[in-house]
């Protein structure tokens, strides 16, 4: 079978690159190991962040780090023997996230995304996906004046650098919203620009359906069965050989399958993640999303129940799940709201691909004809999926990228 391109990867980010080449006319075969959205775009938070122009840094204050170092919060967690293999690129992460580099870093992933939801809105409108979005941005809740004011100071400044629009809210604001949570809060800080998705795996198969309308295909093969050819690239799947010009590596955390054994060594790190679906007691309604900002957890109102996702923890990419955050996270939860039984027969992980400069990578292989990348999303892998398609699908198609690209090429690193 022969193609114009192949995508690598059935993540948002895959799919969502897949569609844009459909869309311009592109035969494209879609490839995974696996079934689309069925890895770490399953599991995120459900939030397209508008607001999230300013990548999560690693903490600078040592009082903090000797905190983490403990490693008994909700919102980090390490393996102690992964250290060794994760120390390089944790050395690179911390280094990039001192105030005044972060700040370069910020302006030049900010573009990625201003666009998120303009992007997305045009994909949800074409694959009818409407049903699956709400337009009601998110709400991070404080426990104490002093997290609240700091937090009020820089969604201030954001609102002013970036033009973000958020709400602050007191107790009985709050309480008004949310009339369920209980009264350890002091008040919250509503984000209005983000949008929410209330089952991301389903709006992950709605843009695979997408492309399939445009003439796109799907397909189960290994992606580690990639090899050029005399005109470009071939993978192997599970109805034969597909063969094409280009091929887009979209593989997230394990890009590194393809990229290393074709000479590029990038330095990507893993945080591991954990959610679990819960009912409710006494007809209990969580009518948003909601950040319980001091203690690093999240819920969130899916289709399969009240989602309590975790922060990152730092571990062997494919190491056995330990799901101790999910624990913490959970007994402070119930605390918070009155959350029910266990939904999901075991806690769900996933692993997102985090770059030392908390940029992702975007765009063609230094030294690969037809070969061109896409991962490394980190936290917005969700929210960058139609920027990132879409930017890649104009440089195979040869047009002008509608975004400047030069910050996320892949030559940045030394590879």
């Amino acid at each position: 079978m022969t193609a114009d391109a192949i995508v690598l990867g059935a993540g948002i980010i895959g799919v969502s690159t897949a569609v844009h080449l459909a869309q311009r006319g592109k035969s494209v075969v879609l490839v995974d190991r696996r079934g689309p959205g069925e890895e770490t775009s399953y599991g995120n938070a459900g939030l397209i962040q508008r607001e999230g122009v300013v990548p999560y840094g690693f903490p600078q204050q040592i009082g903090m780090i000797l905190r983490y170092a403990l490693n008994n919060r909700i919102d980090a967690h390490y393996h102690a023997r992964a250290l060794p293999s994760v120390a390089k690129f944790l050395s690179r992460y911390w280094w990039n996230s001192n105030v005044s580099r972060h700040e370069v870093i910020a302006r030049a992933y900010a573009p990625l995304i201003e666009h998120s939801i303009a992007e997305h809105s045009a994909l949800v409108e074409a694959a009818d996906a409407g049903h699956l979005i709400r337009k009601e941005g998110w709400t991070e809740i404080f426990r104490t004046n002093a997290k609240r004011d700091g937090e009020l100071r820089e969604a201030g400044r954001l609102q002013q650098e970036y033009g973000l629009v958020f709400e602050a809210l007191d107790a009985r604001q709050l309480a008004d919203r949310e009339p369920h949570l209980s009264g350890d809060f002091v008040g919250g800080l509503r984000w209005n620009d983000p949008w929410s998705v209330v089952d991301p795996h389903a709006l992950t198969l709605a843009y695979v359906k997408l492309m399939e309308r445009h003439g796109g295909s799907l397909a189960r093969g290994d992606a580690a069965s990639l090899r050029p050819t005399a005109t470009g690239w071939s993978v192997m799947t599970e109805t034969g050989q597909v063969e094409a010009k280009d091929v887009v590596v979209a593989l997230g955390p394990w890009s590194d399958t393809v990229t290393r054994p074709l000479g590029y060594d990038f330095l990507v790190g893993v945080k591991r993640g954990y959610h679990m679906h819960y009912g409710t007691r006494n007809n209990a309604v969580l009518n948003g999303w909601i950040m319980d900002a001091e203690r690093g957890y999240l819920l969130a109102p899916m289709r399969q129940g009240i989602r309590l996702t975790t922060g990152a923890e730092f571990a062997v990419r494919d190491a056995p799940k330990t799901p101790v955050q999910l624990q913490r996270a959970e007994a402070m939860a119930r605390t918070a709201f009155p959350l029910g039984e266990r939904l999901d027969k075991e806690p769900w992980m996933g692993a997102r691909p985090c770059t030392p400069d908390m940029m992702p990578v975007i765009g063609k292989a230094p030294r690969h004809r037809g070969l061109w990348f896409a991962f490394g999303h980190a936290h917005h892998g969700l929210t960058l999926g139609p920027v990132t398609g879409r930017a890649v699908a104009e440089m195979i198609c040869g047009e002008t990228p509608f975004i400047d690209t030069t910050a996320y090429r892949p030559d940045r690193f030394r590879i």
